[in-house]
């Protein structure tokens, strides 16, 4: 368990994310960062609805598998962060498209 405050970030621990995630997992190395995400966990680290996150996966968009007899969806920590750098890079050519003046084609 954590100290309130801890040494190695030299922050209150609470404060730097959940565990196995971000700032946390990084300055606190006996946190071990989970392999698979639920929909109800993508949908929040991305701040969307659950029927987004739903739709991210059945599109293929966002990776995922379905585990168990009730065939619930997991979405690996790595295809995660790989769908949220796709997004950065595809805003970033948006951004730079429009600075030089040329039509963007979702608009």
């Amino acid at each position: 368990m954590l100290s309130d405050q801890d040494d190695r970030c030299g922050s209150d621990a609470a404060a730097c994310g959940q565990p196995g995630e971000g700032p946390a997992a990084a300055c606190h190395p006996g946190i071990v960062a989970p392999r698979f995400y639920t929909l109800p966990d993508v949908a929040e680290t991305l701040n969307i609805s659950m029927s987004q996150a739903r739709a991210l996966v059945g599109s293929g968009e966002l990776p995922a598998i379905q585990v168990g007899g009730r065939g619930q969806w997991r979405v690996e920590a790595t295809e995660l962060e790989a769908y949220i750098q796709r997004m950065y890079a595809q805003t970033r050519a948006k951004v730079e498209a429009r600075a030089a003046g040329l039509a963007d084609p979702d608009d």
